[in-house]
């Protein structure tokens, strides 16, 4: 048997060609069309990649703004494009490195030189502070408490300033101080009058003073006193004066209940004086001027005065003598009143609740001496 092979004609192979060349022209238009979608597809597909890579950034530099667009992917390749050199001594907000996002501020600040005069020695440096304060800080300057700064911590920092810093330091120092010791006398009627006897010598007192100085960079420039601590008080000396008469005349003229017609000599309050009479039983009774119906003018013409006045019987005490009253003291016979007669004194006080409180009191002597007050020899 044999194998019977399908020939091919040459005019099946002559029709396929032909077909393939009737598609092509009939679908050229087609092609074409599709290319050039193609092509346009991959330039907007460029642009847009080529958009995206541009980026739009905001740089500050010493507080001024301006918008930028860059397709630089670093932060510091951005700033060369711009022009801008950093120095070392300036400061960034935002780190140099990285790659920027879109809408990102980057912002700068350019350092500028200070002077600061400090420790006697003055130096130079950058700052990119914006007050005293800061700066000082950045420099690495410690202040003291007490230092002065000019211009002042809070001033804004401008180029070339010169920032002058004193130093101040307070000192606390104690002097001492010799109080002086005085001198008491007190009547001794065991002496004759004339002499003296030192009962105590007396010593002196110290006081210590706290001082506190300052100094200006170490020069003296003013002291305070802070105040004082009493180390030792200091002892009177007491001196005994002597009022034994040599020789006393007394010579007695009468004697009633109520009073002795005698002059004598006697001390009192460590006075000694003379004394024409003595007056016994004695009523006290105090007056002011605030009472209803009291004026201020006595009947001798003077201005009533506490520790002075005393409304007197004029038969008994004559006006403008003095006298000494037991328990109450010297007082001057300056005022009458119309219920005061025989053993009977007002004595006057500015207060009238002072009066009141004086009350009425009675059974007193008094010593009647003279138009002279006794002072103390």
């Amino acid at each position: 048997m044999g194998i019977f092979r399908k020939q091919e004609s040459h005019e099946s192979r002559s029709s396929s060609m032909s077909y393939a060349l009737r598609w092509k022209q009939e679908h050229l238009r087609q092609i074409s069309v599709i290319g050039i979608l193609a092509i346009a597809v991959i330039v907007i597909i460029l642009i847009w990649v080529y958009s995206q890579n541009n980026k739009q950034s905001y740089l500050v530099v010493d507080g001024q703004q301006e918008s930028t667009e860059s397709r630089q992917s670093l932060v510091n390749q951005l700033l060369e494009e711009q022009s801008l050199v950093i120095n070392a001594e300036d400061a960034a907000v935002n780190p140099l490195v990285g790659s920027p996002e879109d809408g990102d501020k980057i912002a700068l600040v350019r350092a500028v030189p200070v002077k600061v005069s400090v420790d006697g020695a003055t130096k130079t440096g950058f700052t990119t502070q914006h007050s005293v304060q800061d700066a000082i800080d950045e420099l690495g300057v410690t202040l003291g408490k007490e230092d002065k700064v000019t211009p002042a911590l809070d001033s804004y920092v401008t180029a070339n300033m010169n920032i002058k810093i004193v130093r101040v330091t307070k000192q606390q120092v104690q002097t001492q101080e010799a109080v002086p010791f005085t001198v008491v006398k007190t009547s001794d009627d065991t002496l004759l009058k004339g002499k003296t006897k030192i009962l105590s010598p007396g010593s002196e007192g110290l006081v210590i003073h706290n001082i506190e100085k300052v100094y200006e960079d170490g020069k003296f420039v003013s002291k305070r006193w802070l105040g004082k601590e009493v180390a030792k008080k200091a002892s009177p000396k007491v001196v005994a004066v002597g009022t034994k008469p040599a020789a006393v005349a007394a010579a007695s003229i009468s004697r009633s209940s109520n009073s002795v017609n005698i002059s004598g000599l006697t001390t009192k309050g460590g006075v000694s004086f003379k004394y024409k009479k003595i007056l016994k039983n004695v009523t006290l009774t105090a007056y002011s001027s605030e009472e209803d119906g009291i004026g201020t003018r006595t009947a001798s013409g003077t201005r009533v005065t506490e520790g002075r006045t005393i409304a007197v019987d004029s038969s008994v005490v004559p006006l403008g003598w003095w006298v000494y009253i037991e328990g109450v003291g010297f007082r001057k016979a300056e005022d009458t009143g119309g219920a005061i007669k025989g053993n009977k004194m007002d004595v006057y006080y500015d207060s009238l609740k002072a009066a009141q409180n004086f009350g009425r009191k009675k059974g007193r002597t008094v010593y009647v001496i003279g138009p002279t007050k006794p002072e103390l020899n």
